[in-house]
């Protein structure tokens, strides 16, 4: 009686730690902090596989500050642009080479990134807080996911498709609330070419509503 009741005991355990969590924590087991991609074999891919792929995982790498990973994927010629909102200006915008991207990640300096809507505060801050506060302000992992589409829009000019006419993109949107009739929204959008066989991103813009 007693062995039949452990053996219960053990399949009940089992069967428990077997129920999948509803909203799994984001994992980094595949985030390597390394010189090397995680996406070697990504030119047998179609390409919205493979971006979808990559988009992912840049989301993840930012979420948990894995900052030296999200470097694996800049541009090794054209480096990676970052808008604060949907209009993308190549004078005004801050700009980094992978080189700069790895020298200024940890660094106390400060850069202007823009001026913020309404306001017309100048946003100063680090790279790494421009990443944590701005670029990831939500949590764009559990994000609705598009593929050279936008679900978001408000009433700023996007010119996306006009400065980067070849390219491919990806959007992470969230969608607004009912409490603020669906203007709170946010999206992220990563801009990608190929080079050399891989995926790199050259752009990273964030869309909000506008005044």
């Amino acid at each position: 009686m007693k062995k039949s009741f452990a053996i219960f005991s053990l399949l009940f355990i089992l069967s428990c730690d077997k129920k999948e969590d509803k909203n799994p924590a984001v994992s980094t087991d595949n985030l390597k902090r390394s010189n090397e991609r995680t996406d070697t074999k990504q030119d047998a891919l179609s390409t919205e596989v493979a971006l979808k792929k990559t988009n992912d995982e840049l989301l993840q790498a930012i979420k948990v500050g894995y900052y030296d990973v999200f470097a694996n994927y800049i541009h090794p010629q054209k480096g990676v642009r970052f808008s604060m909102y949907a209009f993308t200006n190549k004078n005004e915008d801050k700009h980094f080479t992978k080189a700069d991207f790895e020298k200024y990640q940890n660094s106390k300096t400060i850069f202007t990134w823009g001026s913020r809507d309404g306001s017309g505060e100048i946003y100063k801050a680090t790279l790494n807080h421009y990443l944590k506060d701005w670029v990831f302000k939500k949590d764009f992992t559990k994000s609705e996911y598009s593929f050279n589409k936008f679900k978001g829009g408000g009433n700023s000019l996007n010119n996306l498709k006009e400065m980067y006419p070849d390219s491919n993109f990806t959007e992470n949107y969230i969608p607004g609330s009912e409490k603020n009739g669906g203007m709170d929204w946010n999206a992220l959008r990563f801009v990608f070419e190929e080079f050399d066989g891989k995926y790199y991103i050259v752009a990273v813009v964030n869309d909000e509503w506008t005044i």
